[in-house]
């Protein structure tokens, strides 16, 4: 008897990968890395703006502390495009930050593709790619997903 096929095109699908994204952005505001190992694929590496490579081990190590809540004072999650073709996913979103320092604030935004393979019957992530966003090219905020201020997961209007 063959395993059944598994529909990655199904709603239910698209619903697990959206939330993969949120747990992988909130694994990110929170610091937390055991939540964002337990994603990540055994051979994950991610290419970072500026074109560097970082293995798994190293962009776990950056992870535990990258996001301070008192430096990064907004956060968002925007322009959410998902594609599945057989057993890879791509899952992209845009990152609208407002960073302060020194008094002064300044955002910008980066747009990210995390690629999800589907192996063993669960989604692992295996590659993060972050490019920066030319202000014309910002998706509007009629797009946003998720707002974290502070590092707190803010309630959104139904």
């Amino acid at each position: 008897m063959q395993p059944a096929v598994r529909d990655h095109q199904s709603a239910d699908t698209m619903d697990e990968l959206r939330a993969l994204n949120a747990r992988f952005i909130h694994n990110f505001v929170t610091n937390d890395v055991p939540s964002h190992d337990a994603i990540l694929h055994p051979a994950f590496i991610t290419i970072l703006s500026t074109g560097q490579r970082w293995d798994r081990a190293t962009y776990l190590k950056y992870w535990a502390t990258a996001f301070d809540p008192d430096v990064i004072v907004y956060w968002d999650v925007r322009d959410e495009l998902i594609t599945v073709i057989g057993d890879v996913a791509l899952v992209r979103s845009t990152n609208k930050c407002t960073r302060r320092r020194d008094g002064n604030e300044v955002t910008g935004m980066t747009t990210y593709t995390d690629t999800y393979l589907f192996e063993n019957g669960t989604w692992k992530c295996i590659q993060a790619q972050i490019t920066a966003v030319a202000p014309e090219h910002y998706p509007a905020d009629d797009t946003i997903v998720s707002v974290y201020i502070k590092g707190k997961l803010q309630q959104r209007a139904a």
